[in-house]
């Protein structure tokens, strides 16, 4: 991928926890306009690498340079600005607003009652860039509809679309397949792959091997807090670091 430019550049990330090494010293490149993926087993140190990048936990080494700036030791909301976006692994919607409040309500991180007011004026940015999202998430039918009135899987895009709703240039997203069915995920994933064309480029961390070998453009695999393997799609499943560490030899040979 030498044609794309690195828009996410990690140099020796270490993340601890008191005496624990949850990250060790792990570096990666994202380029711009592609969709990476993450794996690993449980405990591998994926979600505190995420957090490290997004500013929710301090590293204690190593460096992150996004979109050419050192944001190492940036706050979390400054590197939203930026337009590093990230989801969560546990949804956090409001049940009591419809779809587009409750991405309304994170396009620009506005209170409750500015983001009702915005929805009274057609093309507020805020509210131009929330209806962005959730065409891009296929959500339109369901704007109106509040999220317990949709399936896990929708819900689950209407995470994503939160995400999104500040147009970021780069969406960290955190398990967002978690719970879904075969047919839920492979919804997940058209949407997902359309997004680097839509110009947000995608670090994908899941553990649905089908979702993520299936649509990433590049794969890098840590365990216990280490880079064990990185590259194609197939590359990793015929790594056999990979296969010893992870994936399972029989679940090589059918996922994808």
């Amino acid at each position: 991928m030498s044609e794309h430019t690195a828009l996410l550049e990690v140099d020796r990330l270490r993340v601890t926890y008191g005496g624990v090494v949850a990250v060790d010293d792990v570096s990666l490149q994202v380029p711009e306009g592609t969709l990476i993926g993450l794996i690993g087993p449980n405990g591998a140190g994926k979600t505190s690498l995420i957090d490290a990048l997004t500013g929710y936990h301090s590293p204690s080494g190593g460096r992150v340079l996004f979109g050419g700036a050192d944001i190492t030791r940036m706050r979390s909301h400054l590197r939203a600005r930026l337009g590093l976006s990230r989801t969560f692994q546990s949804l956090e919607l409001f049940d009591d607003l419809s779809v587009e409040e409750n991405v309304l309500v994170a396009a620009d991180h506005i209170g409750v009652l500015r983001a009702l007011g915005d929805l009274l004026v057609a093309r507020t940015p805020s509210r131009a860039a929330a209806d962005w999202a959730i065409e891009l998430c296929g959500l339109g039918d369901v704007a109106k509809l509040k999220p317990t009135e949709l399936s896990h899987g929708r819900r689950k895009l209407v995470g994503v679309a939160r995400a999104l709703a500040r147009k970021p240039r780069l969406v960290l997203l955190d398990e967002p397949a978690a719970g879904l069915d075969t047919e839920e995920s492979e919804v997940l994933g058209k949407r997902l792959r359309e997004l680097p064309g839509a110009g947000v480029t995608v670090l994908l961390v899941d553990h649905d091997m089908g979702l993520v070998l299936g649509i990433c453009d590049e794969v890098r695999v840590i365990d216990f807090g280490r880079t064990i393997a990185h590259g194609t799609p197939r590359q990793i499943q015929e790594d056999p670091a990979v296969i010893a560490a992870y994936l399972g030899t029989q679940e090589v040979a059918h996922a994808g």
